[in-house]
This record gives structure tokens, sequence and C-alpha cells, in this order.
């Protein structure tokens, strides 16, 4: 049911729809390569068709987050979710994680001013030299994004090679190497490792840590929500409780300060609503595509994880 209005804080929606397939098939990944089937296609286009409406009548300051299990660019409706986000007067920021394995020029047609690019480099599956035209298109044509790898020992030369390559200005991130997209593997790397990679992505650390976060307070819940395909809400992607649903509650209704439920939290796209990390500070606008802004204090932000880390 949609209501906004009075009491209800400037809105971030994680939407994750029935999609499950991608065009790589990286060893890593919690998700295998998988052919869509056309009945896996209508039900998913029908959920997106859905959740885009929704936000289209929303009245109020709203950005979206795609975090979908798997590669959604690959596919027109979500590039056609993407550009018509955009360009509603309401949407702050649409947001999207992607391989970036299809060209980026189709942005041309999105405001992309409002468009961020979660973009990870999977070594193997594609060559470097073309992940950076996608990259250099994406400078060419104005919109924020950063890069990301996942930290495997036997890429260590290769995002190094990535990280002298890309454009100074862009974030480059280091995901900590993890298990069925689980927790970090604890002890996989050693210190000195730990500091090669901290000189790609100076927040590399973080990622490594196991952070606590029960009884904490946290924005996830209150100005974020995860959403399901079928309007399912949960405060955010790991923690598995539902609180209502998007299409059905008052809106007011799902959005209720609660401390974190959670021994600790394990993901970049959870921890970054902690309340005592002020993840805001650092990311400010570019919170979404992990774009730190300009001059932002990171040594502050690791210091800051590192209280809050386990061990």
């Amino acid at each position: 049911m949609l209501t906004a209005g009075a009491g209800v804080p400037e809105l971030t929606l994680l939407y994750r729809g029935p999609l499950s397939s991608c065009n790589y098939s990286c060893g890593y990944c919690p998700f295998a390569k998988h052919a869509e089937s056309p009945a896996e296609a209508a039900a998913d286009t029908a959920a997106l068709e859905r959740f885009v409406a929704w936000v289209q009548a929303y009245p109020d300051p709203i950005s979206v987050f795609f975090t979908p299990w798997g590669e959604a660019l690959h596919r027109a409706r979500y590039r056609a979710a993407v550009i018509r986000l955009s360009r509603l007067p309401q949407v702050r920021r649409v947001a999207i994680q992607t391989n970036l394995a299809g060209s980026p020029d189709w942005l041309a047609e999105a405001r992309t001013d409002r468009v961020g690019i979660w973009a990870t480099y999977h070594p193997g599956e594609v060559k470097r030299e073309r992940f950076l035209a996608a990259c250099a298109r994406l400078d060419a044509l104005g919109v924020s994004y950063s890069v990301g790898v996942v930290g495997l020992r036997a890429h260590f030369a290769e995002i190094e090679a990535l990280r002298t390559e890309l454009p100074a200005a862009v974030p480059m991130w280091v995901n900590a190497f993890a298990t069925g997209g689980g927790a970090p593997v604890a002890g996989y790397y050693s210190a000195a490792e730990v500091a090669r990679l901290q000189a790609v992505d100076p927040l590399f650390e973080v990622g490594t840590r196991r952070i606590r976060s029960a009884g904490l307070a946290c924005d996830a819940g209150l100005r974020a929500l995860a959403i399901d395909g079928d309007g399912t809400a949960r405060r955010c992607h790991f923690v598995p409780r539902v609180v209502g649903n998007l299409y059905a509650d008052p809106l007011p209704d799902l959005l209720v300060d609660r401390p974190c439920p959670k021994p600790t939290c394990d993901c970049h796209l959870g921890y970054v609503w902690l309340r005592d990390l002020d993840a805001g500070e650092v990311y400010g606008s570019g919170l979404l595509e992990r774009v730190p802004r300009p001059g932002a204090d990171l040594t502050g932000y690791l210091d800051r994880a590192r209280q809050l880390a386990l061990g």
C-alpha cells in the first residue's frame, strides 16, 4: 500500500526480483550459470514492472538499488527500468550491480547524473581490455561508477594491473574471498597480502573483518528496505524476518527503527547502514554504487570498522 508523507524518511529500496541467471560462470559465485527459461523471464518481467510502477507512483524522494542474483543488465527489461527510473523527478539515485559485460551505450537515454554503476570485474570471464573499454564509455557518459573484484589469490596480479590502468579518480574495491556468498574466509589472507590489496583498495581490510552489529542502531529497516519480487519487505538482505509487504501494507508500518538482531554483519550492503560506521559521511551521494565522495576520510572509516570488528 503506497502511503508516504509526514514521518517517512527519505527511502532507499534494494530490489532483488526472481532473476537468478548470469552470462558468466565464476566458480566463486554463490549462484551457478543458468539459462533463464521463458516462464522465469515472464515472472521476473512482471515483478519488475510492478516494482517500477510502484516507484513511479511514490510521491517523495526515493533511491533504488538493484542487487540481483545474476546479471540484470544483460536483459533489456532492466536497462529500460534504469532509464525509466532515472527520469522520474522523485528518484534521487538508481544504482545497479553488474559485470559490465554489455555495452553501456544505452545509458545515453538515461539521466546519467542520477545513475550509479557497481561494476565487478571477473578475470577469466572477460578480457581486461574489454572491461576497461566499457569503463571508458561510462566515463564518457558521465556515469558515477566503482569497479570491484573478488580478492582471489590467483587474481592478485590482475587486480593490480586493473588498478594501474583505471583512471585514478575511479574507486576500486576488493571483496574479501568468501564461499557461498557468506562471511569472509577466516585466515585466507596473510598480513602481507592484506597490505598488498589495501594498496589497491584502502578499505579492503573492512571486508576481511566480521563487524559486530548485534544491538547496534542501523538505518536498514528505517531508511532502507530490501524488497523481493512479490513485494515482501525485509529490513535488509541479511535479516530473514519479514516486516511486511510493499504492495499491501502502509509504508510507515514497515519503516521502524530497530537495532540489528544479528551477531555480525559480513557484507558491505549491510554494514554501510550501521550508524556507528557513518558510511554516509564517506560515500555521500555515491553510497549505493560504492563511490566515496572527494576528500572523504577513509582512515576514520577504517578506524571505526576496526573498533567494531571481532578479533
